[in-house]
């Protein structure tokens, strides 16, 4: 099934200068980039995606990190794009995530572990209506599509 998912890299991903290296790989498995945007978030905004965690001990520092500095937000297109960009970045806790996976590669603590994706595809559409106008979401066939996905 083909969808869209929605993938954050986070200001320490921004800092670090890694950001090429993770598209790159997102690229490289066949996820078809259809917006991205580089923006500080404002608190409003990062209260309203974060909104489930309104309440829990990380909270307020979550929101202090996510507002922090630039982040890359990015929605992405393929064949069950949230399961593929979840299993690419690996367990929340880097020490836990599997070398190969994003986190697992390039992250030591869960506090700074450089991505956020959408976990299902109902958190995928109202992460991507929070970051995105429609207008920003580009609609294009890759030349390789044939190659990538069976019809």
């Amino acid at each position: 099934m083909i969808e869209k998912t929605f993938m954050m890299i986070k200001p320490d991903g921004v800092q670090r200068g890694i950001v090429g290296k993770i598209i790159q790989r997102l690229e490289d498995r066949g996820l078809k980039i259809c917006a991205m945007k580089m923006m500080k978030i404002p608190k409003e905004l990062a209260e309203r995606h974060y909104q489930e965690h309104k309440g829990k001990g990380f909270y307020n520092p979550l929101l202090d990190y996510i507002t922090s500095g630039p982040v890359v937000c990015m929605v992405l297109e393929g064949e069950n794009a949230v399961a593929a960009s979840r299993a690419m970045m690996g367990k929340t806790n880097p020490q836990d995530a599997s070398p190969g996976t994003i986190r697992g590669d390039l992250a030591q603590v869960t506090g700074r572990n450089i991505v956020h994706g959408s976990d299902s595809s109902e958190s995928a559409k109202r992460e991507i209506n929070l970051f995105f106008n429609d207008y920003e979401i580009q609609k294009y066939e890759k030349i390789d599509e044939a190659w990538l996905l069976e019809k």
